[in-house]
């Protein structure tokens, strides 16, 4: 039987994210042969604030299909722990050199460099023993451990990252930027709706809305996020702001100006929405979070 959410959207999310950090409590507790320091570094990253949007769409789109979210748990796991070590990554020196993540020092500014590279390693094994241990039928874990391969592999999130490095200080075209997005971001909501589906055995139409929706909210979050760069604050989004501008990043709003890039991120997430009526109103909280998305600000 799937879960009643409760009343509001901000309850629910919170409750989500409520379960989503005990597991992810529960997945980072290594044995003894884990040297302590890369066990507090993998738990200091992986258990710090935020919003776990990924998971969340692993465990909405099982409801949305019609299943308890329980079942989906180590999914969403494993998408949190791929997305976590692209993070600490992509902060190190070598890459977007960052020093705050989600409000605190990023891994390497607390535990060096070797030691964050080593955290990111370690968790990319973890999220695929997860998949492979914790699904059944072992046919199901083995497509989802593919799955998630891909998203998080040379042709989409890694890839996407090389050529959104190579993109700094070149002129570049929107087509180019979505391009980039739709890997280094939009890959990772879209594998989370996807591996959502696949353990809920959904059937081809709801496997197909909720790729649409999944691509159209991926894009969406990146043209926000690049608002964000713009308009926040490093106290409220918890990381630099002005730093995509001051390395010469390809974003949205140089590329498109803030308010042409407001109103794509608009046009996309209502055609988020819209991909999701074959679900009813069982997809609600789905359409509650594209919203979500469209209006955070952090």
């Amino acid at each position: 039987m799937v879960q009643t959410p409760p009343s509001t959207f901000p309850q629910y999310a919170q409750q989500l994210r409520t379960e989503i950090n005990d597991a992810l409590d529960e997945y980072s507790r290594f044995d003894g042969d884990c040297p302590e320091i890369l066990k507090e570094s993998i738990r200091y990253s992986l258990l710090a604030p935020g919003k776990r949007l990924r998971p969340m769409l692993v465990l909405m789109a099982t409801e949305a299909c019609g299943y308890d979210r329980e079942v989906a748990m180590p999914a969403a796991g494993a998408v949190e722990m791929i997305h976590c070590y692209s993070l600490i990554h992509d902060d190190l020196p070598a890459m977007d050199d960052d020093d705050l993540r989600r409000g605190l020092p990023t891994c390497h500014a607390k535990f060096g460099e070797a030691n964050a590279i080593l955290a990111g390693d370690a968790l990319i094994p973890r999220a695929f023993e997860l998949l492979a241990t914790k699904i059944e039928p072992p046919e199901l874990a083995a497509a989802c451990c593919a799955e998630l391969a891909r998203a998080a592999g040379a042709s989409a999130l890694v890839g996407g990252q090389v050529d959104d490095l190579g993109a700094e200080n070149l002129d570049g075209t929107v087509e180019t930027l979505e391009a980039i997005h739709r890997r280094k971001t939009g890959a990772m909501f879209l594998v989370s709706l996807r591996l959502g589906a696949m353990v809920s055995r959904a059937n081809e139409e709801q496997l197909e809305a909720l790729t649409i929706y999944g691509k159209r909210l991926g894009l969406a979050f990146q043209v926000v996020d690049d608002l964000l760069d713009v308009r926040s604050t490093d106290q409220a989004m918890g990381k630099r702001t002005q730093k995509d501008s001051d390395r010469g990043k390809l974003t949205f709003p140089s590329l498109l100006g803030v308010e042409e890039s407001g109103n794509r991120a608009k046009r996309l997430i209502e055609e988020a929405c819209d991909a999701l009526k074959c679900f009813g109103d069982s997809a609600s909280e789905l359409e509650k979070l594209a919203r979500f998305v469209l209006e955070r600000n952090q």
